[in-house]
């Protein structure tokens, strides 16, 4: 194989430059020409492509977000629209396809091979580490950095009114970044989609917690709680608790930003290299992944169908440090 395209799907993630930088250069060492396209799945059907040397991807590894640009493109779930990628697909040149993503990319990669002869390999970029097949994804862990660190000010403001304070963080469908961001700065409470959402005991939480002159409150909330979220959550408080000074903040975007913490560079970079070698020795429909620290390589059926399981054993020691 000699030509391969590469491109980033769906959300973006702390560590994707990071990702696209080993790609090209182990590829360059294998006499691999790497092809970049530009804004996903949609610059493929568009014909946005163009290669990528060693020289392009310099000074990106400590860049958040990605160079290569990200887009959805709801075409692309159509065979007439993924006809039209392959058509751009055969006029560069292309014999491979290394895409970075979630589960929809996967997905997305999955359909396309089975109408037509390209193999495709997989690198997890997300910040919710919902994929069944490696340890951790690209953007995770840069991810929990920047909701503890903004938890953490928050804590300032909560401490010095005596105020309780909800905090959404991103998590639609996992709340892992909820679980640890909570855990690492010390919430009270943490409400999370995989974990059923006992408002009582919530209520009792406050109560006692108040009833002992607890300065602040901080509950962390996954958007996906099926409580409603953050908001919903904070009405249902003040209803039955008036006399607290309840607010609410919605980290939102600011997650996905930033430098990638030098964890998710070096996950980035072993990723990177670990699909190059994956392709050159002709896999396909493969994600890689790390665990226990070692390469390894999952199906996509696998990598888009199921999700990270939540240690129950952090869930309990939630309880026992909220005290």
């Amino acid at each position: 194989m000699e030509n391969v395209g590469l491109l980033t799907s769906g959300g973006d993630a702390p560590g994707m430059n990071a990702c696209l930088r080993a790609v090209v250069r182990a590829a360059y060492q294998y006499g691999i020409r790497i092809y970049g396209i530009k804004r996903g799945f949609a610059g493929l059907i568009d014909g946005e492509i163009g290669e990528l040397s060693p020289e392009k991807v310099s000074n990106i590894v400590h860049k958040g977000g990605t160079f290569l640009k990200s887009a959805r493109r709801d075409e692309f779930r159509t065979y007439e629209g993924m006809k039209k990628a392959y058509d751009q697909i055969q006029s560069a040149g292309i014999e491979g396809m290394i895409v970075i993503g979630g589960d929809g990319t996967f997905a997305g990669a999955k359909d396309f091979q089975s109408y037509f002869d390209i193999p495709f390999v997989g690198i997890p970029g997300t910040i919710d580490n919902d994929l069944y097949g490696t340890d951790f994804t690209i953007g995770y862990d840069t991810a929990l950095n920047t909701v503890v660190e903004a938890i953490d000010k928050i804590r300032d403001t909560a401490t010095s009114h005596d105020r309780l304070f909800f905090v959404e963080v991103m998590g639609r469908d996992a709340g892992l970044i909820a679980l640890r961001s909570g855990l690492a700065s010390g919430a009270e409470a943490i409400l999370i989609p995989e974990s059923a959402s006992d408002i009582d005991k919530l209520h009792q939480q406050l109560k006692e917690g108040w009833g002992r002159t607890k300065q602040s409150h901080i509950v962390v909330v996954a958007e996906g709680d099926e409580s409603g979220g953050a908001f919903q959550i904070a009405d249902d408080v003040r209803e039955n608790y008036p006399h607290l000074d309840t607010k609410v903040t919605v980290l939102g975007h600011v997650q996905r930003g930033g430098r990638p913490t030098a964890m998710d560079r070096v996950l980035a970079s072993r990723l990177g290299v670990g699909a190059v070698n994956a392709i050159g020795e002709g896999q396909q429909g493969i994600m890689v992944g790390v665990q226990k620290r070692e390469i390894v390589y999952s199906p996509f059926e696998k990598a888009s169908k199921h999700h990270q399981t939540v240690e129950g054993n952090l869930m309990k020691l939630v309880d026992i440090l909220a005290q």
